[in-house]
């Protein structure tokens, strides 16, 4: 049963009179999203959904007055995983499609600030551009951001935390998603199937190809999972425990409330048309928020 009281930063709970409200007092809104996606054989498919969804209900309840958290997009773009059986791909079209029309849906009702908060490294790309094109056609505000970035705010936590070699010990249900999902839902976790996995391609020393979470080289290939994993576990999942996990979930939850805080608060910056002469035709991809 829900909670009116508990659950007020949840969009889903809200009434139309409450969203006016909302509207009014200017709240940002939040978008976990997530993938249904093999985590090699100790993980369940929804960690991509389970942790960004965790932590913005954490910073939820803890700012309700200055954010909404919406239901989590829970399926993405995970074509190359799809060796692994599970797995659920969303083509990349409909994705940026589906993203946007929940964007523009949001600042239709009159939200003028939104974050997209990532959990699965293959729909950067996407978001990034859902929440650029948002920017330009509608006249509300939107930015993205993966929840392990959370973790670079303060330069001095991942020295701290991490245990695992850079690149490649925190990559794919590696040190990091082992230990956040330890914490959140430790029954959850085959912990008799725990085991770390290599990057094929990280151990060719190339200054070009190599990934981690928190970097990629500067010409990396990303084909099929299967062809650099054997089991799809891209890391130091052997260095996780529980203990770390609830760690990097206090972090992300107070990186998450002063990135809301921040951004409800900041002044938009003004558009400048730089024509001498005013354009005599819509712009060439559609119609802007005041191209009409």
């Amino acid at each position: 049963m829900g909670n009116p009281a508990r659950d007020v930063y949840r969009y889903e709970k809200r009434t139309w009179p409450e969203i006016n409200d909302d509207v009014e007092s200017g709240k940002v809104c939040l978008i976990p999203c997530g993938s249904v996606e093999q985590h090699g054989p100790h993980l369940p498919l929804d960690v991509d959904i389970v942790c960004p969804t965790e932590i913005a209900r954490g910073a939820g309840g803890a700012i309700p007055e200055k954010m909404l958290v919406l239901p989590t997009h829970c399926y993405g773009y995970t074509g190359h995983v799809m060796d692994f059986p599970g797995t659920i791909n969303t083509d990349h079209g409909h994705y940026l499609a589906g993203v946007l029309d929940i964007v523009k849906s949001l600042a239709y009702h009159g939200f003028k600030k939104v974050v997209l908060l990532n959990g699965h490294g293959s729909n950067w790309p996407l978001l990034d551009l859902a929440a650029r094109r948002a920017n330009l056609e509608t006249d509300a505000e939107c930015v993205p951001i993966s929840w392990w970035n959370l973790l670079t705010v303060d330069p001095g936590f991942l020295p701290g935390w991490r245990e695992s070699p850079f690149p490649g010990g925190c990559s794919h249900a590696c040190e990091l998603e082992t230990s956040l999902y330890l914490y959140l839902d430790g029954d959850g976790v085959r912990k008799d199937q725990i085991e770390s996995g290599v990057i094929s391609f990280n151990d060719e020393s190339s200054p070009f190809q190599w990934v981690d979470l928190f970097g990629a080289g500067p010409a990396t290939l990303i084909s099929w999972t299967s062809s650099y994993s054997e089991t799809g576990v891209l890391g130091a999942a052997a260095l996780a425990s529980a203990e770390k996990g609830k760690r990097a979930y206090d972090e992300s939850v107070k990186q998450l409330v002063r990135l809301i805080s921040w951004f409800k608060d900041r002044p938009k910056d003004p558009r400048r048309d730089l024509h001498r002469r005013p354009p005599t035709m819509p712009m060439p991809w559609g119609q802007g928020p005041s191209d009409s």
